[in-house]
């Protein structure tokens, strides 16, 4: 595998929860995947029917609307697909989940110049628990990442548990409920466009509005071992499980029982979005935004 993790970015993945690797991506990668949101996004917004393609911003700009998510993005277009299945991506998922590799799901955020949404903490398992968390999310940047422009910012060495991600009353929170800084202090991701963020799926995270001039776009690809299979608890999971697809290797006939016990909060009914259900709970909770 030419593009190989190295031994030390392993170890830190494996210590830290989360490696960052510089310029994996040039500008000619870049610039195709701009021209392909671009065609989307216009294309979408024009038709007045995107609700199954996008997401926009709760507020316009200047009247019109602000795309701050593109759905399965690997469905869209051949271009996102030419990324996802791109060596450079695999050879370093492969170090860390291994030879048989399925992709999970995909989605494009997008945080507007001066307008980008927040994202509160969370974990990615706590929305998808599987059998074993040999899950990994991969985050393409594809403008420079600063903490002005909100980049993703990471507690570390928290990838060993889950953290509590419910309301009072047991259901589903789609953030934590309780104050990350106990563990320790968020560690900014910052990072040019091209680089690639590896980071394991118990890891807590989040990331700030923009406030600066600058959009900041990141494409995340969740890959999974092919023996981490997911756990029913609900309808949702059976329609995620329609965008899953084996990208390397063979599907695994075993899954495999591994990791933290999975916390299974009861589900929201119809919730959509991520932004949605992190803003129904703070609305619930009496949290400020």
């Amino acid at each position: 595998m030419p593009y190989r993790l190295t031994e030390k970015e392993i170890e830190q993945y494996r210590r830290e929860g989360y490696v960052v690797v510089n310029r994996v991506f040039g500008a000619d990668d870049i610039e195709r995947v701009d021209r392909t949101i671009e065609n989307i996004s216009e294309q979408a917004l024009a038709s007045g029917k995107y609700d199954t393609i996008l997401e926009v911003e709760p507020q316009s700009l200047g009247g019109k609307p602000v795309v701050r998510r593109i759905y399965n993005p690997f469905e869209q277009h051949p271009n996102f697909r030419a990324l996802a299945t791109d060596d450079r991506l695999l050879d370093r998922v492969e170090c860390l989940v291994g030879p048989s590799i399925q992709l999970q799901h995909s989605k494009l955020n997008m945080k507007a110049a001066r307008f980008g949404s927040p994202v509160e903490w969370h974990q990615d398992l706590s929305y998808f628990p599987h059998t074993n968390t040999d899950l990994v999310t991969v985050l393409i940047y594809l403008d420079d990442a600063t903490q002005e422009n909100g980049c993703l910012q990471v507690i570390p060495r928290m990838h060993d548990r889950y953290l509590p991600a419910h309301t009072p009353d047991g259901v589903f929170a789609g953030m934590l409920t309780e104050d990350v800084h106990k563990y320790g202090e968020p560690i900014p991701l910052e990072a040019p466009a091209g680089s690639v963020i590896f980071m394991h799926c118990l890891t807590p995270h989040s990331s700030l509005p923009n406030r600066s001039a600058h959009p900041r776009r990141t494409l995340i690809f969740e890959y999974r071992a092919a023996d981490a299979f997911p756990i029913y608890h609900g309808p949702r999971v059976a329609n995620d499980e329609q965008h899953a697809c084996q990208i390397r290797g063979t599907p695994s006939l075993y899954a495999r029982l591994a990791g933290p016990p999975p916390m299974i909060p009861a589900m929201p009914e119809n919730f959509k979005s991520l932004y949605q259900l992190q803003e129904e709970t703070k609305e619930r909770l009496g949290v400020a935004s």
